[in-house]
């Protein structure tokens, strides 16, 4: 009787070790998945320097203005200041260069916010069918209730209304939810560096 204990005993050991030893092996896994993950998120964030900094924040004010005056305002050669740009497009930091409309004085008075919720795994090709409209300003994934929020701008209620209808008749869109925003606080792609 006394050996089969200790044979019980010493199994009970040898399970709460390898217990606990899966028990580190996974902290261990997800921290360094972590650590990658965070690598990851900083890899671009370690190569742009003081001076892409500053000459990112100079093209938001005014992506108009040419290496010459970059380099001026920043006190750095222009052959410094047409690299450090070239190095920014290239990484895909900066996109593109473009004129900010006043929509409002277009005629673009109606700013509406939609809520999207789709069937299974469809919802790509519906944000993608979504993206394609001229109205549409911004197609963004989200969590929670639904599963993508739409940012378009409308002449009036009678566009709204068409869009909605042609929204609706994508196939396996399950739900959307329109509001309507009554006032803009704040606008803009600006992000302050």
């Amino acid at each position: 009787m006394l050996a089969c204990t200790n044979v019980l005993f010493l199994c009970r050991n040898v399970y709460i070790t390898f217990e606990s030893l899966n028990r580190r092996l996974a902290a261990r896994f997800w921290e360094s998945r972590a650590l990658e993950n965070s690598k990851l998120e900083t890899s671009v964030i370690e190569k742009i320097d003081d001076v892409d900094l500053r000459i990112l924040s100079l093209l938001q004010e005014d992506c108009r203005l040419s290496f010459n005056k970059i380099a001026n305002k920043l006190g750095i050669s222009v052959g410094t200041a047409f690299n450090h740009i070239k190095s920014l497009e290239k990484k895909g930091i900066i996109k593109g260069y473009t004129a900010i409309v006043d929509s409002d004085k277009l005629g673009y008075s109606l700013t509406v916010v939609i809520m999207i919720q789709a069937e299974g795994t469809y919802l790509t090709d519906i944000e993608n069918e979504i993206a394609k409209t001229a109205n549409v300003v911004a197609v963004y994934d989200i969590t929670g209730d639904y599963d993508a929020t739409v940012i378009a701008k409308f002449k009036d209620r009678a566009s709204l209304n068409a869009f909605i209808k042609n929204l609706l008749a994508i196939p396996h869109l399950k739900r959307t939810v329109t509001n309507v925003a009554l006032n803009v606080i704040k606008e803009d792609q600006l992000v302050k560096l």
